[in-house]
């Protein structure tokens, strides 16, 4: 009897450290996917960052060129190797993604898939004028037979759009001071003024949402400032739209070289060199 005690306990004591063990194997194997898609969500973030500045770079850089079209469409085109090199770190998350993994590990990779939306969306209305869909964002994120690598959250789709009023705002604001820029000041302020609208709608729905949309609020306001004060400026003076465009341009780098002491140029040559290390 008692030797049959001993082989029972045994045999308990085995399959409980069995089931121990499988727990191990487990939460280790998981905590090692979390690093391993925090590290591409890391990575994703750093390129889509360096995307959105190549972009800002793109449409102006070139000053004669007074053709949105054309800048818009140059930014895109260089946009491309970027975007498809993203993807690609997308794609190679895939395999770790299969199932309810993706729910597990949601937050593990949201600020990466973020703030490609960002740019993505930053290069799409570059060159469409246009807000990126989110079947136009689920399609980028798809194998060539059009099989999603993984399903894109409504949530995070929104959040990436919410992050683009902020490029908008520096966008707008550096087309100022060229020659056609206050008219595209005025249509970039429009766009980001009905785009905080249609968010409003959706903050009851996303708490991350309704906080970001004070940051968008600080953007427009930034837009229709800028805007506002050069259209009272201007107003005082009955000049042909070029020569406008001229004299604020003028004004505004008089008083950048003031403000700034070179601080823009620094910046400039820093933005410039990380670009020229990424793309030797």
């Amino acid at each position: 009897m008692t030797t049959m005690t001993a082989s029972r306990t045994l045999t308990s004591r085995d399959s409980i450290l069995h089931a121990f063990e499988s727990f191990r194997d487990e939460l280790d194997d998981f905590n090692d996917r979390r690093e391993r898609l925090i590290k591409s969500s890391r990575d994703i973030t750093n390129l889509s960052k360096k995307l959105i500045f190549l972009l800002h770079r793109t449409v102006t850089e070139d000053a004669a060129e007074a053709d949105d079209r054309v800048l818009g469409l140059r930014a895109a085109a260089r946009a491309r190797g970027k975007l498809e090199e993203i993807q690609s770190l997308f794609a190679a998350m895939r395999p770790e993604l299969t199932g309810d993994r993706f729910w597990h590990h949601q937050r593990n990779i949201s600020p990466g898939l973020q703030e490609y939306i960002e740019a993505l969306s930053f290069a799409h209305y570059l060159e469409h004028r246009t807000l990126i869909s989110y079947d136009q964002v689920q399609a980028t994120l798809s194998d060539p037979d059009g099989t999603p690598f993984f399903t894109l959250p409504l949530e995070d789709y929104l959040l990436g759009l919410s992050d683009l009023t902020g490029e908008l705002m520096r966008f707008a604001i550096a087309a100022i001071p060229r020659r056609g820029g206050r008219q595209k000041a005025s249509d970039v302020c429009t766009f980001v003024r009905a785009c905080k609208a249609d968010f409003e709608a959706l903050t009851p729905h996303s708490k991350e949402l309704r906080k970001k949309q004070h940051v968008t609020a600080q953007s427009l306001e930034k837009i229709e400032d800028a805007t506002y004060a050069v259209v009272v400026r201007t107003s005082e003076y009955d000049l042909p739209p070029e020569l406008l465009d001229d004299l604020v341009a003028q004004t505004l780098s008089r008083a950048a070289d003031l403000s700034s002491f070179g601080e823009d140029t620094r910046r400039k040559r820093r933005i410039d060199s990380m670009y020229d290390e990424d793309e030797a």
